[in-house]
């Protein structure tokens, strides 16, 4: 359905069953999951589908080897579960992915070893290959390019890697065709409340500026490190329950880690765990952890973060990446609950649902993997809340938009599964749409039509940064295309010069805080 349509659909709906405030990976989840119950279900995202948080993760779907270090046995348990499950719902977005572990100290073989079988243990029926040991002969084998000297051999295990703005986009498509109302660039305004408890929102329409306000039966705030910001709209002066973390990754090219399998550093000088994954013909290196007071739309990577990941990529690697390697930084907020952890790499990743007085229900902390579970568990309470008639959770089974088996994931467009195909169908009778963009970057003019006709694709931004990824993939290459792809979106959007003009600028500004800057 087209963002019109859903907008028609939901001025003739009296009253919604679950109103969600948040389209990022937990408030689409929880779309899905009260849409595919039958509850009549509207999602509300101020920006853009999982402009936040949800688009600048490591892109792993994991159990969390680290968390199985802290002892944290349930959440490693619970990821592993959804790890499996996120798999077989969406086997166009989700790969299998092995990993090693370099073993520079004599000791390391045998405890990483050993702690990687338990994990694979966990992971049970669902799990995605055994670990093994391998010798120094084999990890180079695999990962040319790390640092011989003084190897002893490595343990490879396995678990999963996914793009996470293309499933936030099927998460939407997939909650609308199971009857949701979903629609970015629409901010709650205020929550409308009877003798004190809340019936419904009010909000905005941020492309229009026409406001609305909308009955419901109950109102899930997903809306990750803004939860405050939608809680103390409910109840002034409330305290905070976040504590925002900041985690960057950088981005290079393929010729520093060559091959299939990603790196796993297993411990950091600040006690973190560090990846070099593979992900679309670029690795992806991070992450750090710093704890913020700000919580800003456009967060941006710190010097010291980025000497950080570098000075560790450059311990292990042949050859050491500098600031001019850097194709992409991209700086992400972590939705923590609020603890008395001195650091926040020790913080839980466990999400927590807290109920109001008033009946909002807000659902925090959590992770990408189990996002699915999270939103069972707020969907859950919401049902409740509202006095809902009680329904079966089906998500475990429900295939997402898209779902197809992959037999290549070098392939371009793979992460389109069933769509792909439609994608084909446009360039032929356009041929013209077929031209790459930029030879820096995958991407065609006809990704950027279909992301505009079929994926709610409203600003430069959305179609740079999370229906395409080439802001992430390389920073200088997307603000070369711009103009190109804005002038693209104008001619579908019906657009005028001036709102190019307006994107550019826009984008433009953004785009500087994904170049790389040494001071």
């Amino acid at each position: 359905m087209t963002r019109t349509q859903l907008i028609e659909k939901l001025s003739l709906t009296k009253q919604f069953d679950i109103i969600i405030i948040g389209g990022g990976a937990t408030g689409l989840g929880a779309a899905v999951d009260a849409a595919t119950r039958g509850y009549s279900t509207l999602l509300l995202e101020q920006d853009d589908f999982a402009k936040g948080t949800s688009s600048r993760s490591t892109k792993l779907v994991h159990g969390g080897v680290r968390y199985l270090q802290q002892g944290n046995i349930k959440l490693v348990m619970d990821a592993l579960k959804e790890r499996g499950v996120l798999k077989k719902n969406a086997p166009h977005i989700v790969k299998n992915q092995s990993f090693i572990v370099p073993n520079y100290k004599w000791w390391e073989g045998p405890y990483y070893g050993l702690g990687l079988k338990v994990y694979d243990w966990m992971s049970g029926s669902l799990g995605l290959g055994n670990s093994e040991w391998l010798s120094t002969e084999e990890v180079l084998e695999r990962a040319p390019t790390l640092d011989p000297d003084g190897l002893k051999g490595g343990v490879i295990y396995h678990d999963g890697q996914f793009d996470d703005a293309r499933l936030a986009i099927n998460l939407a498509q997939t909650a609308v065709e199971y009857g949701a109302v979903v629609l970015n660039r629409f901010k709650v305004t205020g929550l409308l409340k009877v003798n004190g408890k809340i019936v419904g929102v009010g909000a905005r329409d941020m492309e229009t500026g026409f406001t609305y306000e909308i009955q419901s039966k109950s109102v899930i705030n997903a809306t990750g490190v803004f939860s405050d910001s939608i809680q103390q709209m409910d109840e002034p002066g409330k305290e905070t329950s976040i504590t925002p973390s900041q985690g960057i990754h950088i981005v290079l090219d393929k010729e520093f880690l060559p091959g299939s399998a990603a790196i796993m550093i297993p411990d950091t000088d600040d006690g973190r765990v560090l990846f070099a994954v593979p992900w679309h013909n670029k690795i992806i290196v991070g992450t750090t952890d710093t704890a913020v007071e700000t919580i800003a739309d456009e967060p941006y990577a710190l010097p010291e973060e980025i000497d950080f990941i570098l000075q560790h990529a450059s311990r292990y690697l042949t050859k050491d990446p500098g600031y001019n390697d850097i194709r992409s930084i991209f700086a992400g907020l972590r939705p923590l609950v609020k603890s008395s952890a001195k650091k926040t790499a020790e913080v839980s990743r466990d999400h927590s649902i807290l109920l109001a007085d008033s009946g909002l229900i807000s659902i925090v902390g959590g992770k990408w993997t189990t996002y699915r579970k999270m939103a069972e568990d707020v969907v859950n309470t919401a049902a409740i809340q509202g006095g809902l008639p009680y329904k079966d959770c089906i998500t475990t089974t429900t295939l997402i938009h898209g779902a197809m088996e992959v037999t290549d994931f070098e392939e371009e467009g793979y992460y389109y599964g069933t769509d792909r195909s439609s994608i084909n169908d446009l360039i032929i009778s356009h041929p013209e749409l077929g031209l790459q963009l930029h030879p820096s970057l995958p991407y065609t003019a006809a990704e950027i039509v279909w992301a505009v006709k079929n994926e709610w694709c409203l600003t430069l931004d959305d179609a740079l940064s999370r229906r395409t990824r080439a802001l992430l993939l390389d920073a200088k290459a997307a603000i070369e295309i711009a103009p190109v792809v804005a002038t693209l979106m104008a001619e579908e959007l019906k657009k005028d010069k001036h709102w190019i003009s307006e994107q550019l600028l826009s984008f433009n500004t953004v785009a500087q805080n994904y170049l790389p800057k040494q001071l």
